[in-house]
């Protein structure tokens, strides 16, 4: 079953233009799922003795999907991996025919989570915390901080950032999307601007194609270092938040709409296909309505 794996991922790579982590993560997710046929002897060929998708059956999966609830998986995960198994029938059944043992089950429902998001003087305090010894990589992390927040981007799209992305004459920054490869331009304020410029006056000069964040080696900074840097930066102020490097796009996008900007514009800027994505953060502002209306009416 791996062969088969790996063509339909090489198929979502180069036909459908997946994003390299969606690839990664359906395949994972594939071969989990054909470990647990193998352990638990099912979906075999009868000819060869070896797990095969044309022997899967619908009661396969939902054993499956039913082992993952007793191990106590997220439903997050839960749903991820039965979305990838259906990608995957579907691919098959497309261009090879047969059933599609996957399409008559629905799909798990998701908890409702709302994104952790710090108040603003937090952030303040987080972009401007002195962490590091070595002053290049403070001025590294200080300058990627504040682009994490001055944007809203992905931690993907931040360490895919080149110099030529990044139009200082107009306070623009082209961001290059891994989902569906679509760019997008997003509005830069002078503060993070000011941080770049320090950084790059620290390394010198550097060619324009080259990576805006690099480690000290001047390699491109790896998403893992990014998490690295703001976990080293939350425990230095003895925040107990819960934040993630992409937090800080949960605070770009609900300190937006805190300050009345409008869910299209923010839409825009976070790259979201769909509004009903972004309007998870009214959610947010709503419970900091309420925080505000808590502590300041006066018979609340």
């Amino acid at each position: 079953m791996v062969e088969q794996v790996d063509a339909f991922t090489d198929y979502l790579s180069a036909v459908i233009g997946a994003a390299a982590n969606t690839v990664k993560s359906y395949r994972t997710d594939l071969l989990c799922f054909a470990k647990f046929l193998e352990e638990q002897n099912l979906a075999r060929d009868p000819a060869t003795g070896k797990v095969s998708p044309e022997s899967v059956q619908t009661d396969d999966i939902r054993l499956y999907l039913a082992s993952l609830l007793k191990n106590r998986a997220e439903r997050s995960t839960v749903q991820r991996r039965l979305a990838a198994i259906k990608a995957f029938f579907r691919y098959r059944k497309q261009f090879f025919g047969g059933p599609d043992p996957a399409s008559r089950l629905r799909t798990v429902r998701r908890q409702a989570r709302l994104p952790t998001v710090i108040r603003e003087d937090e952030v303040c305090r987080l972009l401007e915390a002195d962490s590091c010894t070595n002053s290049k990589a403070r001025l590294r992390d200080r300058a990627m901080m504040e682009t994490l927040y001055a944007c809203g981007l992905r931690v993907s799209e931040l360490v895919g950032l080149d110099w030529k992305d990044i139009d200082e004459e107009v306070g623009m920054v082209r961001v290059r999307s891994g989902k569906g490869r679509k760019d997008r331009l997003v509005p830069i304020g002078e503060v993070a601007l000011a941080a770049l410029r320090a950084w790059r006056d620290a390394t010198g000069p550097a060619p324009a194609d080259g990576p805006v964040f690099t480690n000290l080696r001047g390699g491109r900074l790896s998403p893992r270092s990014v998490q690295r840097i703001v976990a080293r930066r939350i425990a230095s102020l003895g925040l107990d938040t819960g934040l993630t490097p992409h937090g800080l796009r949960h605070c770009f996008a609900t300190h937006l709409l805190n300050h009345g900007a409008d869910l299209r514009s923010i839409q825009e800027m976070l790259g979201h296909a769909s509004l009903a994505t972004t309007q998870r953060y009214t959610q947010v502002s709503i419970q900091h309505l309420k925080e505000v209306y808590r502590r300041a009416h006066p018979r609340s």
